[in-house]
């Protein structure tokens, strides 16, 4: 088995589903038999406040879960972006929400993907289905999970009751991975 240790950190705001999809990565990584590790940091808000996890996958033991450095970030809007930016390590990729980030990013020795998050969830017909849109662009990059442990975690959190939210999220998971794949 190859070597792998990735680690991510996706921001937004509350509501935005942040920690839902570092749950959904987080999950699926178990699946395919990898240890894991995912931390939810977010204000006291309910919706609107900061928000971010960090996810660590890795075919070895995790020495810590707390990453000062991460191999990729996903961001979805500008405080975000002004937060994690710098501490994304050299090289690393920067998966950037463009509906919502209205500049550019200031590092150039990273990878940055513009992902119309915002735009293609509307497209799609479920606004808020911009968290999976910007899930599909990272794996599609970063092939660390399969589509379809991602859609087996979806639904497997979204239960019976929330099943109808099923298709529309796994078009915009899918419209993701084709922009990521760009």
């Amino acid at each position: 088995m190859k070597s792998l240790y990735e680690n991510v950190i996706v921001a937004g705001f509350g509501g935005q589903g942040v920690l839902f999809i570092g749950r959904l990565l987080a999950y699926a990584a178990m699946k395919e038999g990898r240890n894991v590790t995912w931390i939810p940091s977010y204000g006291p808000e309910m919706r609107g406040g900061t928000a971010n996890c960090t996810v660590v996958i890795s075919n070895e033991v995790i020495g810590s879960p707390v990453i000062t450095s991460p191999n990729a970030l996903i961001v979805m809007n500008n405080p975000s972006l002004d937060t994690f930016e710098p501490r994304l390590k050299t090289g690393g990729l920067l998966i950037m929400n463009s509906s919502l980030i209205t500049r550019e990013a200031k590092r150039n020795d990273v990878r940055v993907i513009k992902v119309p998050a915002n735009k293609t969830a509307s497209e799609l017909g479920n606004d808020r289905a911009a968290n999976m849109v910007m899930l599909g662009a990272y794996i599609a990059h970063k092939k660390v999970v399969t589509k379809e442990n991602i859609l087996e975690a979806l639904k497997k959190y979204l239960g019976e009751k929330k099943m109808a939210l099923f298709e529309t999220n796994k078009a915009a998971l899918e419209k993701g991975i084709e922009i990521g794949s760009l």
